[in-house]
């Protein structure tokens, strides 16, 4: 695997290998990688014959300073997983390639609607930051194809947003949540949760599950909604939102809508978590 922090470095690879009629993928991430990350790399392997993968913990979406101060930093582990997993390029840009007039100054990209409801409502400007980097990222690389994992569903749906509105060549594709056995969602913050924290931030997927089913059988999206955030705060969550939204766009569901996803995110202790399931509402 090679790997490079350079922007010429990387575009000269890249361009050889179009050269010689290979397609590209690229998987970005933050770093501290798990098997949620490995299954986007694994999915990027089958659609492409090489696969760059970018580490970067960017700024620019961190809504609370001691939140981007606390990301965990595993680079050596990383490196070491993705050699294994048959990556062929890592690249780990440092701030100032990605923004080098400073975060104040840069271009930013917004996507409308999508980047201020629900997580980016939660946490503000934080859309624009996930949109800008991507942006950046996919013009640097200039990839067929790009893999982001379904837990970040509304991230995932403003990258196709965003390459769609900018009419960018390349193919967005999402990934099933990867989960514990406890169904918990991995996730890189999961780290900072104890043993006992971890045991029961799995009630989160528990909650969304029996929501699930209560939309699968009709109940109303209030009511569902309601229940579900009840039944976090009784076990010991803070809850941001708990919300049942039309999957194609995140807008609210109607009565003829059958196609749903339930997102929530809900704090435990001071770690933050998100998740989402989807579901088939009987109509």
């Amino acid at each position: 695997m090679r790997e490079t922090q350079r922007d010429f470095e990387l575009r000269t690879i890249v361009r050889g290998w179009r050269s010689q009629g290979e397609r590209i993928a690229l998987v970005p991430t933050m770093g501290n990688l798990h098997e949620g990350h490995l299954s986007l790399v694994d999915e990027a392997r089958r659609r492409a014959d090489r696969v760059v993968v970018s580490i970067f913990v960017n700024p620019l979406q961190f809504d609370r300073p001691d939140d981007l101060e606390a990301y965990p930093r595993t680079l050596d582990a990383d490196r070491r997983a993705l050699e294994q997993r048959g990556v062929h390029l890592l690249f780990t840009p440092e701030v100032d390639l990605l923004y080098p007039r400073g975060m104040d100054a840069v271009t930013k990209i917004t996507v409308p609607g999508l980047s201020e409801m629900l997580e980016g409502a939660a946490r503000p400007g934080h859309f624009t930051g996930v949109a800008t980097v991507v942006c950046k990222l996919l013009n640097l690389v200039q990839p067929d194809d790009a893999v982001f994992g379904e837990k970040d569903y509304q991230q995932l749906l403003l990258v196709r947003r965003m390459v769609e509105d900018l009419h960018l060549p390349v193919g967005i594709h999402g990934v099933p949540v990867v989960r514990a056995d406890s169904g918990l969602a991995l996730s890189s913050r999961n780290n900072r949760l104890s043993e006992e924290e971890l045991a029961r931030a799995a009630r989160l997927h528990a909650v969304l599950d029996k929501a699930a089913g209560l939309l699968a059988d009709a109940a109303p999206t209030e009511a569902v909604e309601a229940a579900a955030s009840e039944r976090l705060e009784q076990q010991g969550f803070r809850v941001d939102y708990v919300a049942v939204r039309r999957a194609a766009d995140l807008e609210s569901a109607g009565a003829g809508d059958a196609d749903l996803v339930i997102l929530a995110a809900a704090w435990l202790d001071k770690v933050r978590l998100i998740d989402c399931v989807r579901v088939t509402r009987g109509v």
